[in-house]
């Protein structure tokens, strides 16, 4: 039998760390159940000791998350890892995973601590975890860059200590494929108990080599877990992504010889379903999932497609969840269809209530747009005002007047809290002036990083619009996205998501990349 190579999700949790890519607790519920229909072997949802809100958020998941293993972050301190046990409790199979920088660097600058302290914590957190649980994953915070005798010395100890997964982050991206795997079979031949430990690898893309220096640590190092997200999600350039991994995996079987549990079919709808929550656009020719990557425009290409598949094409695009009958519903699909499209998408609304609020919303959409695709449901469920979570700003209506040589202006009537608020505003487009007519009202001084519109369907004028937008306050960077087949009120929509996460004041604590 050929070894298993286990799925470590952190979409959730390292994947959140992207600027503006927060996300409520009913948005990490519905991403942790997809990653639960992938198949993930374990699916880090967050680092319950940074806020309430992520506490909240893990809780939640491990109740109900049952297939896969659900796992917390916590710093290497009793609080912190306390915290995460007391988050899991619910969860039918919980894992602690608790991280303490090793790198000279590190633990002179950030940490102030000496070597010997840092092994003590290190040894001492491990100790700590192993009572609560019997799934405890250790990681060097900057492993890579750490001196390769200290680094020895910390890890035979927490394995001794009952460590049974150890993760080796390239914290920054600075790894190269060879030295990477070399690197952590070094690590595995020196250290004395290691064959105690699942070996895992957790690689930035600062370099564009995330997967590679991973799928070496794989190959080379003997790693058989690895760390990855969704598309790639991640601060600055992102994670290891997991659909390339995967299917770099699955179809090189003859080099890796590994088996997955991942269902492959669920990749493609779990990629749309975080580009959708975190407004971060897939771009169309990303590897695996993007509109492209089973595209052929050379016409010797399209030929030889034609012809016979595997002339161009390694991989079948049904078999990553790409879909040719992607029209699902239209305007006299009942309520019983609807509720069983959004089961068959993985949606699943906390109430009768919901259903019927996104229904009502789906037949609105059915009377301004003829064919509703898979993405149109999962834009209008994703929509915050159809979740159970009481959203402090909320549009109300929105008209706006645009002619040719003559100024824009809008009018736009919008909720606050308790209060109604009407307010106008000419700008160089009816976008600007409708951002303007909110901004006139609401007075937040923000300033706004991102603004970006995407077809959510593609052929066709009559698909809706979904908009980003990015502000940032105080240090602070939120998304919010809005989708309507009108691109001003979309736009409006996505203002005013991204103030209400504004609005929201949980704080969150830095964490290891």
């Amino acid at each position: 039998m050929a070894d298993k190579l286990i799925i470590f999700d952190t979409t959730l949790r390292d994947g959140e760390q992207s600027p503006g890519a927060s996300m409520t607790k009913d948005e990490k519920l519905r991403i942790a159940r997809q990653l639960e229909r992938l198949r993930v072997d374990v699916i880090e949802a967050g680092f319950a000791a940074s806020s309430n809100g992520d506490f909240d958020a893990v809780k939640a998941i491990a109740d109900v998350v049952k297939d896969s293993t659900v796992c917390s972050l916590a710093r290497a301190n009793d609080r912190d890892i306390s915290r995460a046990a007391e988050a899991l409790k619910g969860a039918a199979s919980a894992r602690i995973h608790t991280f303490i920088a090793t790198s000279a660097l590190h633990m002179e600058k950030k940490l102030r601590m000496t070597p010997d302290q840092v092994y003590e914590q290190a040894r001492q957190a491990v100790r700590f975890a192993r009572n609560l649980t019997g799934d405890v994953e250790f990681s060097p915070e900057d492993g890579y860059r750490s001196e390769i005798d200290f680094l020895c010395r910390v890890l035979e100890a927490v394995i001794a200590e009952g460590a049974t997964t150890i993760n080796i982050p390239d914290t920054v991206g600075y790894a190269v494929p060879e030295l990477y795997g070399n690197f952590i079979k070094t690590l595995r031949e020196r250290i004395p108990n290691s064959d105690k430990a699942v070996w895992s690898v957790h690689c930035h893309n600062d370099l564009g080599m995330a997967v590679a220096n991973s799928l070496a640590g794989v190959q080379i190092g003997g790693a058989r877990q690895v760390e990855c997200t969704i598309n790639g999600l991640g601060e600055r350039a992102g994670n290891c992504s997991l659909e390339e991994v995967v299917m770099a995996v699955r179809t090189r079987r003859d080099y890796f010889g590994l088996e997955l549990g991942i269902d492959t079919s669920q990749i493609v709808p779990a990629s749309r379903l975080v580009s959708q929550t975190t407004g971060f656009v897939v771009q169309p020719n990303k590897a695996v999932v993007g509109a492209n990557a089973f595209a052929h425009a050379s016409g010797i290409h399209q030929d030889g497609v034609l012809k016979a598949r595997d002339t161009y094409e390694i991989m079948r695009a049904e078999d990553v969840g790409w879909s040719a009958n992607k029209i699902v519903l239209g305007k006299l699909s009942g309520r019983n269809a609807f509720k069983q499209r959004l089961q068959e998408l993985g949606v699943e609304l906390e109430s009768e209530a919901e259903v019927n609020a996104a229904f009502a919303r789906f037949k609105d959409l059915a009377d301004r747009k003829s064919d509703i695709f898979d993405e149109d449901i999962i834009a209008l469920v994703s929509d915050e005002s159809v979740t159970s979570e009481q959203e402090h700003y909320r549009l109300l209506a929105l008209s706006q007047r645009s002619e040719m040589g003559e100024r824009p202006h809008a009018r736009v009537v919008f909720a606050v809290g308790e209060q109604e608020f009407a307010a106008e505003s000419d700008g160089n487009g009816p976008v600007d002036a409708s951002l303007k007519a909110i901004e006139s009202k609401v007075k937040s001084g923000a300033e706004m990083l991102l603004y970006s519109v995407n077809a959510i369907t593609s052929g066709s004028t009559e698909s809706q619009g979904e908009v980003t937008v990015r502000l940032q306050l105080g240090g602070r960077v939120v998304n919010g996205v809005g989708a309507d087949p009108d691109i001003v009120v979309a736009s409006a929509k996505a203002y005013l998501a991204a103030l209400n996460k504004l609005h929201s004041k949980a704080e969150r604590v830095a964490a290891q990349g």
